[in-house]
């Protein structure tokens, strides 16, 4: 099931990205403006998609002491990994590539693919869509900071107030007292824009992807052999370092394997966007998401076959 579910994931994906390749290739888009598209996204879509997540569930105590032990789960795995490939790396940081590998090998794209295998393999466990939203926000959070300063080689990004004052903390401001208050914004004016705009992130994000790849060349996508240990990185070594983690934890085996999940999903989409949105790497960003949910189509329901384990 999984298998079938990776390929009609994967199709949708491709198909989003159409639309802005065609564009940039018949130059009604020029390269140099896909960088506002990716500050559009990262701005504003990616604000209402957290809100647009919050909105979905109902408070309990029990489940946002939950939602804030896999918020840790996700900031550790991602923060060791980046660390791990950091220290692995960092002597080549002068070349672009490696900047982007330490991010592209902990960053997953827990959101487009995450949640239609959340929802598809856990179809009795709501809780999980949720979770991949409260991951998304842990990785949001390494992105506005730890993330930027690797990419940008810079470290005037590894601060406080860009910790505390991005996106995806503004957006939580205003999720989470409606989250605690039980209110709901979807019948409003407000919340039916808010809603549309979250749910906008996925097809934007694709098509920057169609866009850039358009205004590269395809050929380092299949060629490079850099590219396919980016792939060994996050798509089979973090799951299974995942599943290291979780499994001896006193948490529910849904929860254990709602992390499984999100950490066998490919390239997170949002590499891209921070390497458009800071101008170093995009063409490697896009070569490595690219690729990535290509080859989803087997790393998955191979990952997939371990889950087992979790019990």
């Amino acid at each position: 099931m999984e298998f079938m579910v990776t390929v009609s994931t994967v199709a949708i994906m491709l198909l989003y990205s159409l639309p802005g390749y065609a564009l940039v290739k018949c130059r009604k888009i020029v390269p140099a403006s896909i960088s506002a598209f990716a500050t559009v996204l990262m701005y504003v879509c990616q604000s209402c998609l957290v809100v647009y997540s919050f909105q979905k569930v109902t408070y309990t105590p029990e489940l946002f002491r939950d939602m804030l032990i896999f918020f840790v789960l996700g900031l550790f795995m991602q923060s060791m990994l980046i660390g791990l490939y950091y220290l692995i790396f960092r002597k080549k940081y002068k070349d672009v590539k490696y900047r982007i590998i330490t991010i592209a090998g902990a960053f997953g794209n827990c959101a487009f693919m995450g949640v239609p295998l959340l929802e598809h393999l856990q179809p009795d466990y709501p809780q999980a869509v949720v979770f991949s939203a409260v991951y998304s926000i842990s990785m949001n959070l390494i992105g506005w900071t730890v993330a930027s300063a690797i990419i940008a080689n810079d470290r005037k990004y590894i601060k406080v107030k860009n910790f505390l004052l991005n996106p995806a903390v503004i957006a939580l401001c205003v999720a989470l007292p409606l989250f605690f208050t039980g209110t709901y914004i979807g019948d409003t004016l407000i919340g039916e824009a808010v809603f549309l705009l979250g749910r906008m992130t996925t097809p934007l994000c694709m098509l920057i992807m169609g866009m850039r790849l358009a205004s590269v060349s395809l050929k380092p996508v299949v060629t490079r052999k850099l590219n396919y240990l980016v792939l060994l990185l996050k798509q089979i070594i973090m799951p299974l370092l995942g599943l290291l983690v979780v499994f001896f934890l006193p948490i529910s085996s849904d929860m254990k394997l709602t992390f499984y999940i999100i950490c066998c999903c490919p390239v997170a989409s949002v590499v891209l966007n921070f390497a458009e949105m800071l101008g170093y790497g995009q063409e490697m960003a896009a070569n490595l998401v690219l690729l990535g949910t290509f080859m989803s189509i087997v790393t998955i329901p191979i990952m997939m076959f371990l889950s087992g384990a979790i019990s």
